[in-house]
């Protein structure tokens, strides 16, 4: 390892132990996180739930766990429960749309305030 390579190393695991100092741009990240993240976690939880909701339909359609749970005609329910899982998962976008706009009513100001003395500096 030649010199710079150890002077890297050094400074890289140096910077580990050092007290990180609080910007005004980690302020302005973790507001930003404050509005993603709410209407994120709601999509990806909204949306596996109506994949599985469909999937069931569709599996009580095609095979044979209707007869083992005692449904003799599982058909209408299937494709009822498959639609049901289908219309789930064409609101997500729209719900996760009407979150996000909420949320971005909410800290839109001070995302704008704070980005704007960050870029004037």
């Amino acid at each position: 390892m030649n010199k710079n390579d150890q002077q890297f190393m050094a400074q890289k695991i140096r910077a580990q132990y050092m007290e990180k100092q609080f910007t005004e741009l980690d302020e302005l990240r973790e507001l930003d996180a404050k509005v993603k993240s709410p209407a994120n976690i709601f999509a990806y939880a909204f949306g596996s739930l109506s994949a599985i909701v469909m999937g069931a339909g569709m599996s009580l359609v095609m095979t044979d766990i209707g007869a083992f749970l005692g449904m003799e005609n599982t058909m209408i329910p299937g494709i009822v429960i498959g639609l049901v899982g289908m219309a789930m998962a064409i609101f997500t976008y729209p719900l996760y749309k009407g979150i996000l706009g909420i949320r971005k009513k909410k800290y839109g100001a001070e995302i704008l305030s704070l980005s704007e003395k960050i870029m004037n500096k």
